[in-house]
């Protein structure tokens, strides 16, 4: 027989807790709550197969907080209800949880009807609830059998450990280092693994030239005959981007002026292991077309996967009547979620090269021959491009500006902006100061509510109330994100509330979900979405409303609203 207090005797004298089919069932209810929670809305509407999947997992979620609440509890030693008194508990909270998770579940596809229509997108037809519990009770399931393993695992641990130190102090080394063996292989054995197959198998898949379109002969482009850039190298972002924008007779035909061809570089992520080396390239290769003639250079990041975004592209290049050079540098294959995660440091390395060695060249040019400079990136390519703004390297011999699209929410100039708002001024759109460095705008507009002038230095951030990689807050565990204190702009529910634990993965869902939404909503901007903070932060020669106005009907004619952003 095992004396009092030891590890066995304590195990054996777990209280009797209540149970159904083997789940604890005041934990069980506490999964309940959390189910009925993920059903209320966020930035972006779900359809009813990943509402299950996140029903099941925030009700996992929900049941591992109620289990480690219990464990804690036992372990501290202290006293624990009698088994009726248990029955008489749970039957208790089983009356409201069951009425408010059914209340819920009525009231889901009204809920998300709310953010569709916002989003004019047509109101759901069917909202499968059927559909949702079976989803969601097999991901529960599913994540039960995790925690049980997970569970296994402290178990062998703290049990070896308590020959060795006091039984409260195995208990809490054992939980820590179950959880930093479950992190280590979950992020670096399986996600880390599985992501550097995926960028190998994306690489080879822009590697693949059997259906590519063979070199451009016109040597205004990249990767034509004597070009510094390999064509093959590019991959098909970098191939679209650099013959798929207007000429100078397309331009012409809209302005009615003279116009030029843009100039667009582009360097592929597989022309060299080196950012210097591709950064030295897309510099050479600027030089090689005359960029530096121009009127306007502008240094553009791209998305993960190395795409630019036409829409963000095109407009400027009719504003000034084609005199415009555009160059980017491709760092990685991967989607931006992936790339932000698992290749932060190549984006950041490339996007700093590549903006050095431009910026070095550029201010060795007479100030009064050389082209305007500006920086501009979407999503990841925001982010890394802010990184590369170094304003101490440029203090002496400002750039011109930049035009940043929906900035990832870690990107810490655009916080330091955000923060720096002024009192009153909303956290979706803030307004900073006087305007004259930073201003703020979304598709309903914004610009126009700072009627004075601009600096020396223009710089707008671009930016969708509805965004989640914009407004994804990593504190939304515990406490609302800002924006949730505050009246909800045109593009978001009224019914979010904060919820904590559920908003946080609502709010990751959002994100994963945040391109497959019509355009001008979410992640997905459109040209038209472009074109004032362009006309604000470049300021072109002779434009008037009546072009920008003219302008965003031809881009919503030529591209629709369904532009693909990533």
């Amino acid at each position: 027989m095992s004396a009092p207090g030891s590890p066995r005797k304590m195990d054996e004298a777990d209280p009797r807790r209540a149970r159904v089919l083997g789940l604890a069932i005041l934990p069980l209810l506490l999964g309940l709550l959390f189910f009925a929670a993920s059903l209320t809305p966020s930035l972006i509407p779900r359809p009813w197969l990943l509402q299950g999947v996140l029903a099941g997992l925030v009700t996992a979620i929900g049941y591992a907080i109620g289990q480690f609440l219990n464990t804690v509890w036992r372990a501290l030693e202290l006293p624990t209800l009698s088994m009726p008194a248990v029955r008489k508990l749970s039957l208790f909270l089983a009356i409201p949880v069951i009425g408010l998770l059914v209340w819920t579940l009525l009231h889901a596809a009204e809920w998300q009807n709310s953010i569709r229509l916002r989003f004019e997108m047509e109101p759901l037809e069917a909202f499968s609830t059927y559909g949702i519990i079976g989803v969601a009770t097999a991901t529960f399931l599913v994540s039960v059998a995790l925690g049980w393993a997970a569970q296994f695992l402290f178990d062998r641990i703290r049990r070896a450990l308590y020959r060795i130190m006091p039984m409260r102090t195995a208990n809490v080394l054992g939980l820590a280092l179950a959880i930093l063996i479950g992190f280590v292989i979950t992020r670096d054995a399986v996600i880390r693994s599985g992501f550097d197959l995926a960028d190998k198998s994306y690489a080879t898949a822009q590697n693949l030239f059997a259906d590519a379109p063979p070199a451009p002969q016109d040597t205004r482009f990249p990767g034509s005959p004597g070009s510094h850039v390999d064509w093959g190298a590019m991959g098909q972002p970098g191939r679209n981007f650099v013959v798929d924008g207007p000429d100078a007779a397309a331009i012409s035909a809209f302005t009615g002026r003279a116009a030029m061809n843009p100039i667009r570089v582009y360097v592929g992520r597989a022309q060299s292991e080196s950012p210097q080396v591709r950064a030295e390239l897309a510099l050479q290769e600027l030089i090689r077309l005359g960029a530096f003639d121009r009127k306007v250079l502008i240094v553009a990041s791209p998305t993960g996967t190395g795409w630019l975004d036409p829409g963000g592209h095109e407009p400027m290049e009719f504003m000034h009547d084609g005199d415009v050079a555009t160059v980017a540098v491709q760092y990685s294959y991967l989607q931006s979620p992936l790339a932000l995660i698992f290749e932060t440091q190549s984006g950041l390395e490339q996007a700093t090269a590549t903006m050095q060695a431009i910026y070095r060249h550029w201010t060795t040019l007479p100030p009064d021959a050389r082209p305007r400079f500006y920086m501009h990136g979407i999503s990841l390519g925001a982010w890394s491009s802010m990184y590369s703004f170094n304003v101490f390297s440029i203090l002496n011999d400002p750039i011109d500006g930049a035009l940043w699209t929906g900035p990832p929410f870690p990107s810490r100039l655009w916080n330091q902006a955000v923060v720096a708002r002024n009192p009153g001024s909303p956290y979706v759109l803030p307004e900073v100061g006087s305007g004259r460095l930073v201003r703020f705008a979304s598709q309903y507009g914004g610009l126009e509510r700072t009627s004075g002038p601009w600096g020396r230095l223009r710089v707008v951030y671009l930016q969708h109330a509805s965004d989640a990689i914009v407004f994804y807050e990593p504190t939304s565990v515990w406490r609302a994100p800002e924006w949730m204190k505050e009246p909800r702009a045109p593009d978001v529910s009224p019914a979010i509330r904060f919820i904590p634990v559920v908003t946080q993965l609502q709010l990751a869902l959002d994100m994963a979900l945040a391109l497959g939404v019509p355009g001008g909503y979410g992640h997905n901007y459109i040209a038209e979405d472009y074109i004032d903070p362009w006309v604000a932060v470049t300021d072109p020669e002779g434009w008037t409303d009546d072009d920008s106005t003219r302008l965003k009907a031809w881009c919503a004619q030529e591209w629709g609203q369904g532009c693909r952003r990533e």
